[in-house]
């Protein structure tokens, strides 16, 4: 079970969204406390120096000493232990300090004149001090005004308003968890008509895939669709084939039956000559399909014909298979041309028309190749080419145009099956170069 789950790709989904989400709360929740905490000590910082400022302006020289006059300054700084305190470190070393430090010590730098910092330290009752510490020039005399505040009060709503806004994210996230698990099921909800479609397969129902799905899977949904209309065609082209086979063979064999029905007589020689003739028919069949098998040769369902490989390595079988005659078998593809349709499609069409050709052919037979959209195939020979009156009866199955060639005369209409079943179409006339016959053939890539 765990398993399963874990190659779900709606598990993976939730995980992944869930995981990113708590990593994106996290990071808010933390980049939020840090800015709060350096907004909160920017706009203390910022007080701090204005009150500094005032301070300074408070003071004023008795008795050749500088005083801080209690009525310009804010009356906190007076109340013991308060939170806000002061301190000012003269040029000779002795040192004013608000009431409300009482005899707490702090420990102050003097700085130069124009230059300030700002510190952290321990205060009284062990408080969280921010303290702004700058130096300052008056009247001639050098000084260093530091001037601090109890962080602690603001750290407290600070830590209340986090904890808040932790909550807040906690639920939100519990929130945009359950839209997001009902936003994904709602999604492969879209899929379960494909899996309906796919689960249909098995009871044999061979109608293609619904393709009204998302754009992720529309691809390999057409593949299928693909790969089903291929099995489609071959389905119907095996029971051709079987049909036909079946149709040729069924007359030489009743007539082998005939002879061994009859009883020795004088006509017997006669019936075994044809018989004979009979048995040698069922031969030529035999060969034939040994032979569509060879030119076929060998690869996967659904597998391109690439006539940069596929379409040599069908001329070599040819060059074998008509050695006696010497024949010159060119092909002219271009360089750039592309896999095109199903590989024992082309492989059984263009093996029929080049096994013709080459049936025909004086000593030479080319086969050219072009076109990206729709495949365009030209196989001419050098042979005697046709008459009008032989082009109409050329597709017609089991018509042929020599008698005593081999073969049942099913070759052209195999290739006619084909161009049908790839919408594409079908011509014969005769080649202006070689003179012979030439077969055009365009398909549509479907």
């Amino acid at each position: 079970m765990s398993v399963l789950r874990t190659n779900s790709l709606e598990h993976r989904l939730h995980l992944g969204l869930a995981l990113s989400l708590i990593v994106l709360m996290g990071l808010l929740w933390l980049f939020g406390a840090q800015s709060i905490q350096e907004l909160t000590e920017d706009f203390i910082a910022s007080r701090l120096e204005h009150d500094s400022e005032a301070l300074l302006a408070a003071m004023a020289v008795k008795h050749q000493q500088f005083k801080v006059r209690p009525a310009r300054v804010n009356q906190i700084y007076r109340r013991p232990y308060s939170g806000h305190y002061y301190l000012i470190r003269h040029q000779d070393g002795t040192e004013t300090h608000s009431r409300s430090l009482w005899d707490f010590k702090l420990h102050i730098p003097m700085l130069p004149v124009g230059d300030s910092r700002r510190m952290h330290m321990l205060g009284p009752e062990a408080q969280q001090l921010l303290v702004y510490v700058a130096g300052f020039k008056k009247q001639g005399r050098e000084l260093t005004v530091a001037v601090a505040e109890d962080l602690q009060p603001i750290k407290q709503q600070r830590d209340l308003f986090l904890r808040n806004f932790a909550l807040l994210a906690l639920l939100g996230l519990v929130a945009l968890l359950l839209v997001q698990g009902m936003v994904v099921r709602h999604s492969f909800r879209r899929l379960e008509p494909l899996r309906d479609d796919v689960k249909s397969l098995a009871t044999g129902d061979e109608k293609l895939l619904c393709e009204d799905v998302p754009d992720e899977m529309s691809p390999l949904v057409k593949e299928i669709n693909h790969l089903l209309q291929l099995l489609t065609r071959r389905n119907k082209r095996s029971r051709n084939a079987l049909g036909n086979l079946a149709h040729a063979l069924k007359a030489p064999m009743n007539l082998l039956m005939r002879y061994f029905d009859t009883t020795a007589t004088a006509e017997n020689q006669i019936d075994r000559s044809l018989a004979g003739q009979q048995v040698e028919r069922v031969r030529l069949l035999i060969d034939r399909e040994l032979k569509r098998a060879r030119l076929a040769g060998s690869g996967t369902m659904s597998q391109r014909f690439d006539p940069h490989i596929d379409l040599q390595d069908l001329l070599n079988v040819l060059k074998q298979i008509y050695q006696d005659k010497q024949l010159s078998i060119e092909a002219v593809v271009a360089m750039d041309q592309p896999p095109f349709g199903d590989r024992e499609d082309i492989l059984e069409l263009l093996g029929n028309l080049l096994d013709n050709a080459c049936k025909w052919a004086n000593k030479k037979v080319r086969c050219t190749l072009s076109g990206e959209d729709r495949l365009q195939i030209l196989v001419e020979d050098d042979g005697e080419g046709l008459g009008d009156e032989d082009v109409s009866r050329l597709t017609r199955r089991g018509s042929r145009l020599d008698e005593n060639m081999e073969g049942q005369g099913l070759g052209l209409a195999i290739v006619s099956d084909v161009v049908t079943l790839y919408e594409g179409e079908l011509k014969f006339d005769r080649s202006p170069e070689l003179r012979g016959l030439r077969v055009s053939v365009v398909l549509n890539r479907i």
